[in-house]
């Protein structure tokens, strides 16, 4: 499998907004192109971990986050949460790969279970039945068994749970370098170029 030309990515509500956006920033530096969903709750906790302000209107969202980013107008898709004629919403419009980050244990209950609620969640089940990649940056501490019951259902359908827990070997300097080190993690496994961290073993 090649680098990816689309990926579907999805921010809730938890805590680690920084993961999506940093995700997102490196993406777009690769030209890969992203259709993204935001809940709201993930609008309020962007506006409270960052310095971002998200206007709340999609298309001035989109707007706004292709002026801070740089990036070319058409890499970049934003979508609501109930926009249900997005591609995302349907098998043959789907992207090959999908990631929640940071996924809330709300949004986990809700794609384990095959709940289709907004937008976000259907593209989720829709990865799902086509048997997509789907990652899950799963941000949440500590675990119950009912958290943990849900990720090893979905583990098993083949879905990839990622909790947010960055290493530490690579002696991080700054909070930016704990993102990168699961921003990196998740780059690895959609097979995107970065050097954000190296390889174990590499220079």
């Amino acid at each position: 499998m090649g680098v990816p030309n689309r990926i579907s990515l999805a921010m809730t509500g938890a805590s680690g907004a920084q993961y999506g956006l940093r995700l997102l920033e490196c993406l777009l530096n690769q030209g890969v192109g992203v259709d993204l969903m935001l809940s709201q709750p993930a609008q309020v906790v962007i506006g409270l971990e960052t310095d971002w302000q998200l206007p709340g209107r999609v298309a001035e969202m989109r707007r706004t986050l292709i002026s801070r980013l740089g990036c070319a107008p058409e890499l970049l898709r934003v979508f609501g949460e109930k926009q249900w004629t997005a591609p995302l919403a349907s098998g043959s419009g789907v992207n090959a790969a999908m990631v929640i980050c940071p996924c809330t244990t709300g949004t986990l209950a809700a794609v384990a279970t095959g709940q289709s609620r907004s937008l976000l969640e259907r593209a989720a089940d829709v990865s799902l039945k086509e048997r997509r990649q789907l990652i899950l940056v799963v941000r949440e501490t500590p675990f119950s068994e009912i958290h943990l019951e849900h990720m090893l259902r979905l583990s098993r359908m083949g879905v990839v749970v990622m909790p947010a827990n960055p290493g530490f070997y690579h002696r991080p300097q700054s909070v930016e370098a704990l993102i990168d080190f699961m921003v990196a993690r998740v780059l690895d496994h959609l097979q995107v170029p970065q050097q954000l961290l190296p390889a174990w073993g590499g220079d």
